[in-house]
């Protein structure tokens, strides 16, 4: 039995947490299943909006499935969550990724 199959398993005993949503989310995006981790890391900052390493990896889910407009939308907020509670490295990152995915529309803004 491995990661996904145990922590999916730890949700179906109900120890529903933002924590256990992130990580299953992550375990799905390394596995490719992106419709999956979209849910899971969605349920992750629906449970807890301040999760900021959660909208992070809810904004690469969305980027891979190719939702770029969302992606560009989780960001933002990740953005604005992360510098409030003072991750200002994720702010960083969410910020590259954000600039990034407006390059490649042709987004002047940045």
């Amino acid at each position: 039995m491995g990661l996904r199959d145990n922590l999916e398993l730890m949700l179906q005993r109900g120890q529903d947490s933002p924590l256990l949503r992130f990580s299953l989310g992550g375990a799905c995006l390394d596995d490719g299943d992106l419709l999956a981790a979209i849910t899971h890391l969605s349920s992750a900052v629906e449970q807890n909006p301040d999760y900021s390493a959660a909208w992070r990896r809810l904004g690469d889910a969305c980027a891979r499935a190719g939702s770029t407009e969302r992606a560009a939308n989780v960001y933002e907020r990740g953005i604005a969550v992360a510098t409030a509670g003072g991750d200002l490295q994720a702010a960083r990152e969410m910020t590259v990724f954000l600039r990034r995915i407006r390059r490649a529309r042709g987004d002047t803004a940045s």
